[in-house]
């Protein structure tokens, strides 16, 4: 079995990993494990979510990697999140998806660990679960679900949703569902719509799981 290990953002992605992507690899005879980036430690405790500066990524990341020279290590961060001093984020390639492509290659060259490869969530985990809005009648009603529904035909795909910061995924979701919960929602909705459907929606994303599933 060929283990990979995770880095991810916090426990929205930590549950997504456990819940759908760990049963999907492991039909692979590959097991993922999450590790969730730090952002704060003190000498009895540690704080987990969210990243706070590259710097403190690329420490974790290349400790991570170091430790397990022969296993592989990927992350999972949301591009909306990412802070200014990351490497090659101020790309402004009109299509996202070369965008993405080469400042994850221009990260990848700033770490220089060869069995790291950094990943983005495009733009944020949320937009995958537009992916298949009718996944979303599990927490809500249907005249919401054909709000989604007519959020999801507006774009080419799941990861191209996003315009500004009010219009990202997550905040499309929080005004329609009150009370949205990302990690317990998102779980759910991501557990009824499936990973196909994901994979088959979600360019970027698919390329991930290709490129896991190769290396």
């Amino acid at each position: 079995m060929k283990n990979v290990y995770i880095y991810c953002e916090g426990p929205t992605e930590e549950s997504f990993i456990n819940e759908l992507l760990y049963p999907y690899f492991t039909n692979l005879d590959i097991y993922v494990c999450p590790i969730i980036c730090t952002t704060k430690r003190t000498t009895n405790k540690k704080y987990a979510g969210g990243v706070s500066s590259y710097e403190k990524m690329r420490r974790e990341l290349t400790m991570l990697s170091k430790s397990h020279p022969h296993e592989y290590v990927t992350t999972m961060f949301d591009y909306n999140a990412m802070p200014a001093d990351t490497p090659g984020i101020s790309n402004h390639e009109s299509d996202v998806f070369k965008r993405i492509d080469q400042i994850e290659m221009t990260i990848n060259e700033a770490l220089n660990l060869p069995n790291c490869r950094f990943h983005f969530m495009l733009h944020e985990f949320e937009g995958i679960l537009f992916s298949k809005p009718e996944a979303f009648k599990i927490i809500t009603d249907e005249r919401t679900v054909e709000e989604i529904r007519k959020i999801r035909a507006s774009f080419p795909t799941p990861e191209h949703i996003n315009q500004t910061y009010e219009t990202a995924p997550s905040r499309r979701l929080e005004r329609l569902i009150p009370g949205y919960a990302k990690i317990r929602n998102g779980t759910e909705v991501a557990r009824n719509m499936g990973i196909d459907a994901i994979i088959e929606q979600c360019p970027h994303f698919r390329k991930w799981i290709a490129d896991i599933v190769a290396f």
